[in-house]
């Protein structure tokens, strides 16, 4: 074994016969890779072992998060997408959509991945993606600040973890207990979801946002702003979180396992702060995570050789190696037979994994998700009450979904 912790031999077993007789024959053109993130940033070191086993060389181009979308469309359409890349899963319908990645050709390649990871990059039935880096979110909690009002961990279920957050607030009454920026959509996606919110409806053609269960979260959530447990501020106004909740700025952070990696290479003493499941109405439950998986270009010319990169790439070992570089979870249930994988911070993580909350498979998600902040954050700053916002985001989602219900009114889009 060498430094990065491969054998040769470990790598060419993780190759499908095809790749593998392909990749004999490799020549000096090196397969071309995009990646978003801190995966991104971190693939290169993933390549040296598959590039020293197969002879292809892998050239890596790590694309900013805020621009990749539109990058890839544009791609897309000019003919110009890498062998390998990266999508987050909200994505993988729409490239499935459009012709411009491959399904998945041997079911090897999504053995032993968590169902409901795997249920999210299924198209019509078929794989279009190989799930890589899974990031569900959980409660980062400062362990000291709750200790100190006699709590172990935060409690489960909003109403005990309401009364817990006010016992800290008059505690601490110039600082917050929960950062929930107004800007980031997640958090509020989230609350939907514990609350047992369906965003859609109509085969996934018109918005359905005026119910009991999407009334009941967004009520939850602009209740933490009014009562001042969360601060009324977007990220360019905390621009540190992690500085923030080193500092005690707030004591319960909703993030995803990135965030681990964040506290330990600022060096915030582990025994400080912990993880745990977010809080439902009546106690954890179902929730979506920001997973990502790897996909082959439609139009690439060396199909073997790619998804021989991609085999590599998913495979536990390179899975292990990035969990401890970059914090990302490993989406192979067999890889959390690791030792690596049996840290206490690690178990609600886990836990959370086996309840999944799937988004809606249409591809205009990303911009639904958008409006749903939008309508949260004119609630918060008291613009519009909450039968407004939902009656108001409605529309604007029935105006998003027009296009897709006249396909399916047309028996054009299942």
């Amino acid at each position: 074994m060498d430094a990065t912790g491969w054998t040769r031999r470990a790598v060419l077993g993780s190759l499908p016969a095809l790749g593998l007789a392909a990749c004999a024959r490799g020549g000096d053109d090196p397969l071309r890779m995009w990646a978003m993130s801190w995966e991104g940033d971190y693939s290169p070191l993933l390549m040296p072992p598959f590039t020293a086993a197969t002879g292809v060389p892998v050239e890596v181009q790590s694309l900013p998060t805020t621009a990749s979308h539109e990058k890839l469309l544009i791609a897309t359409a000019g003919g110009a997408l890498p062998d390998v890349f990266m999508l987050f899963n909200g994505w993988v319908t729409e490239f499935a959509t459009i012709g411009a990645i491959a399904p998945v050709p041997a079911p090897g390649l999504v053995a032993d991945i968590f169902p409901g990871v795997l249920a999210s990059t299924r198209v019509g039935g078929r794989d279009y993606a190989v799930p890589w880096s899974v990031a569900p979110q959980v409660n980062f909690y400062r362990r000291d600040l709750l200790a100190a009002i006699g709590y172990d961990a935060p409690p489960g279920d909003w109403d005990d973890l309401r009364a817990m957050a006010l016992k800290l607030k008059r505690r601490r009454p110039d600082d917050y207990v929960f950062l929930m920026l107004l800007n980031w959509p997640t958090a509020l996606v989230n609350i939907l979801s514990l609350a047992g919110a369906t965003p859609l409806r109509d085969r996934n053609t018109r918005g359905n946002f005026r119910t009991a269960e999407a009334r009941q979260a967004f009520a939850y959530y602009a209740s933490l702003f009014a009562d001042g447990l969360a601060p009324k501020a977007l990220s360019t106004e905390v621009q540190d979180p992690v500085a923030a909740f080193a500092q005690g700025y707030f004591a319960i952070w909703p993030s995803g396992p990135t965030t681990l990696r964040d506290l330990a290479q600022r060096g915030v003493p582990p025994e400080r702060w912990s993880t745990a499941r977010c809080a439902g109405p009546d106690g954890p439950g179902p929730l979506s995570g920001q997973s990502a998986s790897l996909c082959v270009s439609a139009t690439t010319r060396r199909p073997a050789e790619a998804w021989a990169l991609v085999r590599h790439l998913t495979s536990i070992d390179s899975e292990l190696h990035f969990q401890r570089a970059i914090g990302n979870l490993p989406a192979r249930v067999r890889a959390w037979a690791s030792p690596q994988m049996k840290k206490p911070v690690l178990r609600p993580f886990a836990e959370q994994m086996r309840f999944p909350s799937p988004d809606p498979k249409v591809i205009e998600w990303e911009q639904i998700q958008i409006q749903i902040q939008f309508a949260a954050e004119r609630v918060v700053r008291g613009l519009q009450t909450i039968p407004q916002a939902l009656a108001d985001l409605d529309e604007r989602v029935d105006r998003l979904l027009a296009k897709r219900r006249s396909l399916v009114e047309a028996g054009k889009l299942a």
